[in-house]
């Protein structure tokens, strides 16, 4: 077979198979993208321009290496689901840049997010003045989500507050909320929570709870 034909067929399979290898993994934005998916991605990439290049070297020497990787991905994306703790620790946590309308440089300064970041990402969300915003977070994917001050109604705006995850209280949120974990427990107890462990979210905003049970316990 000539050689131009071969890298042809090389370049189509290789194409092909990771199509179908990052269908198998899951549905994500690219700003939604994890530190491993970037890695695995960056990793395929890589395999499938040297198979290219190698036109000599059997394919079955990139394929096994990439559907290594499409089962280690599967497995860490499991874990990820079940575990909170591996979450944060792959993919961090949001960080609030602006709260109650002032800007918290420490946050800032703790995840090296500098003012032309922020100034650019408010304009990229239509906020021309920031003084209309009441919150700022920087979401784990790098976004930034915005909530406006209510000028109208003349009371501070709020988001949802995660307080709840996977059955693990989450301890900076509580504080953030100025409540304490006994007042949190008391208040699931009213309403016939008495078991953290069980609850898979809940959240707390203006005065609301949301509270959904872990499927497996229902």
């Amino acid at each position: 077979m000539p050689v131009y034909m071969m890298i042809v067929l090389r370049t189509l399979l290789l194409y092909a198979s990771i199509l179908i290898i990052f269908r198998l993994m899951g549905k994500r934005e690219i700003g939604e993208l994890s530190v491993l998916d970037l890695v695995v991605f960056i990793m395929m990439g890589e395999m499938a321009a040297i198979a290219i290049e190698n036109h000599k070297s059997p394919i079955w020497y990139v394929l096994l290496p990439m559907l290594i990787l499409l089962v280690i991905q599967t497995a860490l994306a499991f874990i990820s689901l079940k575990s909170s703790r591996f979450r944060k620790i792959v993919d961090g946590t949001p960080t609030i840049v602006i709260n109650k309308g002032k800007i918290d440089e420490h946050a800032m300064r703790k995840i090296r997010y500098n003012f032309d970041d922020l100034l650019m990402q408010l304009r990229s969300k239509d906020i021309n003045n920031i003084a209309d915003v009441e919150f700022a977070i920087l979401e784990t994917s790098g976004e930034i989500s915005v909530i406006k001050k209510d000028k109208k109604k003349k009371k501070t705006n709020t988001f949802t507050m995660p307080l709840i995850m996977d059955g693990q209280i989450i301890q900076a949120n509580l504080q953030r909320t100025e409540k304490s974990e006994m007042w949190l427990r008391r208040e699931l107890r009213k309403r016939g929570y008495p078991n953290i462990k069980d609850i898979s979210l809940c959240s707390f905003q203006d005065g609301q709870f949301y509270i959904d049970l872990i499927d497996e316990k229902r």
